[in-house]
C-alpha cells in the first residue's frame, strides 16, 4: 500500500491534493465535506481588498461627509474581517487537516496587519493573491514588481506562519522574479477574472470561469522548470487539474502539492475520492511507496532532454500538421 503523505510549506499533509480557494471552502459545512472526501488541506475562500473598498463605497454613496465615509470604511472593513477570522477559527475547530487562509490584495501594505490577525486566528498558513495590472505605459517593470517584493518583506517581518504567493504567469522573467521574491512557497498559477464581449448585445460579460483539462499545459511547464531552478521553495500546482492523472503529472514535474477547484464544481466534491484513488492506484502500479520517490522525477533538470519544456520546441512537434 502506497503512502500519500507529503509536506507543503512545512505542513504535514495526508496527501498532496489541496482544495483551492473558492466558494467550496466558504462554509464550515462544505469544509467538513471536503475533509471527509479525503483532501490533504484546504485554502479558504479569499477575502478581497477590492471588494471591501467597493462595499464601503456603496454604503457611503451620496454622503458628502468625509467623517461618514471614514466611518463606513472602518465599519465595513472590520466587520468583513471579523467574519473571515471567525471562519478561520471555526474551520480549525471543525477539521483536522491544515487550514490555509487566503487574501487577495492590490497593494503592498494594506493587508499586513490583517495577515497578523489571520495568524492569531489560528490559520496554519497564508496564501497571498496579489496582482497589479501593469497598464501604465510610463511605469517600469520594476515599479510593478516592487509591489510584490515589498509585500513579501512586510509579511516576513509580521507573521510567523508560512505563506505562499499565488502568481500569474505574466512576468518577463518568471524564474528570476520568483527567486528574488524569496518566499516559502508559490502557487502556479492564479486564474484571474477575464472580460469578454457579447457581440450581439455589445456588452461586456465574463469569460469562462472554470478551467479545462487543457489549461494544465502552462502550469505544468513552469512547475517543471521552477522546481529545478529554485530548489529551496515549495511549489503548488494549480489550474487545469481535473483528475488523478493530472495530479501525477504535476508531482512528476516537481510540485509539492496540487490544488483542485473547477473539477469539483463540475463533478461534485465526491470527485475528490476518485482523484486520490487514481493517484494511489498509479503509485501502486509503478511500485512507488511514497511521494518523494517520484516527485520531480520528470522535472527540467531530471530528464535527458530538458528542451521539451522550452517554447522553442513548439514548431518541432506541430510543423507536420497540415
Amino acid at each position: 500500500m502506497s503512502k500519500l503523505e507529503t509536506t507543503y510549506l512545512g505542513l504535514k499533509l495526508k496527501n498532496p491534493v489541496i482544495v483551492g480557494s473558492s466558494g467550496l471552502t466558504s462554509s464550515i459545512e462544505k469544509i467538513k465535506q471536503i475533509e471527509e472526501k479525503g483532501a490533504g488541506a484546504i485554502v479558504l475562500k479569499s477575502i478581497f481588498e477590492e471588494q471591501i473598498k467597493y462595499e464601503a463605497g456603496k454604503m457611503a454613496n451620496g454622503s458628502d461627509s468625509p467623517e461618514a465615509l471614514d466611518y463606513v470604511n472602518y465599519y465595513v472593513k472590520n466587520n468583513t474581517v471579523e467574519q473571515y477570522l471567525d471562519l478561520i477559527k471555526n474551520a480549525k475547530e471543525a477539521v483536522n487537516i491544515p487550514v490555509i487562509a487566503s487574501i487577495n490584495c492590490v497593494s503592498s501594505k494594506e493587508w499586513t496587519g490583517f495577515a497578523k490577525s489571520v495568524e492569531e486566528a489560528g490559520a496554519d498558513a497564508l496564501e497571498v493573491n496579489v496582482f497589479v495590472l501593469p497598464n501604465d505605459k510610463n511605469a517600469s517593470a520594476e515599479h510593478y514588481e516592487n509591489v510584490y517584493f515589498e509585500l513579501a518583506e512586510q509579511l516576513k517581518k509580521t507573521i510567523n506562519i508560512p505563506f505562499a504567493f499565488k502568481l500569474g504567469s505574466h512576468f518577463s522573467n518568471l524564474v528570476g522574479f520568483v527567486q528574488k521574491l524569496n518566499v516559502p512557497g508559490v502557487v502556479l498559477f492564479n486564474r484571474f477574472y477575464a472580460p469578454d464581449i457579447n457581440v450581439d448585445k455589445m456588452e461586456f460579460t465574463t469569460s469562462e470561469v472554470f478551467s479545462t483539462p487543457a489549461d494544465i499545459r502552462n502550469s505544468l511547464r513552469w512547475v517543471g522548470i521552477m522546481s529545478s531552478k529554485i530548489t529551496d521553495m515549495d511549489i503548488a500546482a494549480s489550474t487545469g487539474v481535473h483528475d488523478g492523472k493530472a495530479v501525477v503529472k504535476q508531482l512528476l514535474a516537481g510540485a509539492s502539492a496540487v490544488q483542485v477547484c473547477s473539477t469539483l464544481y463540475k463533478n461534485g466534491i465526491d470527485h475528490l475520492e476518485n482523484i486520490i484513488k487514481d493517484l494511489e492506484d498509479w503509485m501502486n502500479k509503478h511500485g512507488f511507496e511514497n511521494i518523494e520517490e517520484f516527485k520531480g522525477k520528470m522535472s527540467y533538470s531530471k530528464i535527458d532532454d530538458p528542451l521539451v519544456y522550452e517554447r522553442s520546441q513548439f514548431m518541432k512537434y506541430f510543423s507536420s500538421i497540415q
